[in-house]
């Protein structure tokens, strides 16, 4: 996967559907992989790992190129950090969630009835369709809780637990595996004090220096 495209799709910005939720504090615990079984032998299957205290969010994830990624999102300040942990250098690449053009999404939906079991919960069901999906696909989410704490889909009516997402690699699988209630320690949501702040555009420099320097 391109390293530009890893970056956005995990900093991608989010703006909550406008409706009422009950607040969300604990943990969420997702399974990820290859949507097409025939690509899961070269895509092996990873996970995410979402804390909240339903103001600030730290994102979890694990990528082959880049090893374990983790993104510091504060809602109210609108504000993202993605912390990438380098062989010379550790960096907390900064977003400006107010800065980003709000793109319209591409995803429709129409709401299914009865509910189905994820994670030893009953969720909702929406039949979604995308022009790069060949077909439409189930998915769930929790009514009750906000979309605003996973960096995609804000125009849901509710929390996603199993989803799809599309790539230039293929359609990644997300599935809820666990969902925790509880207040997190603080300093799950604290920039490490060894780690260098810079915008996307000074990381992907660092990134051409690093290959160009290699390459010689």
């Amino acid at each position: 996967m391109n390293i530009r495209l890893i970056l956005l799709i995990i900093v991608l910005p989010f703006f909550g559907f406008s409706q009422n939720h009950e607040p969300f504090r604990g943990k969420l615990v997702y399974s990820v992989q290859m949507a097409d079984t025939a690509l899961r032998n070269l895509y092996p299957a990873t996970q995410m790992v979402v804390y909240t205290n339903d103001t600030i969010t730290r994102i979890e994830n694990q990528t082959e190129q880049l090893g374990k990624q983790v993104t510091i999102k504060h809602m109210g300040l609108n504000k993202s950090y993605l912390l990438i942990e380098t062989e010379h250098q550790n960096f907390a690449i900064q977003t400006d969630l107010n800065d980003m053009t709000k793109k319209e999404s591409k995803y429709t939906f129409k709401k299914k009835l009865f509910k189905r079991k994820i994670a030893d919960i009953k969720a909702n069901r929406l039949i979604v369709s995308h022009p790069d999906m060949k077909v439409e696909r189930e998915y769930l989410y929790l009514k009750k809780h906000s979309p605003k704490y996973i960096n995609t889909f804000e125009e849901f009516p509710g929390l996603p637990v199993h989803y799809y997402i599309i790539t230039m690699d293929g359609v990644y699988e997300y599935t809820l595996k666990s969902i925790e209630y509880f207040l997190p320690e603080r300093d799950l949501f604290g920039i490490p004090s060894d780690f260098k702040k810079v915008t996307l555009d000074e990381f992907m420099e660092y990134i051409l220096q690093e290959q160009g320097g290699q390459a010689e």
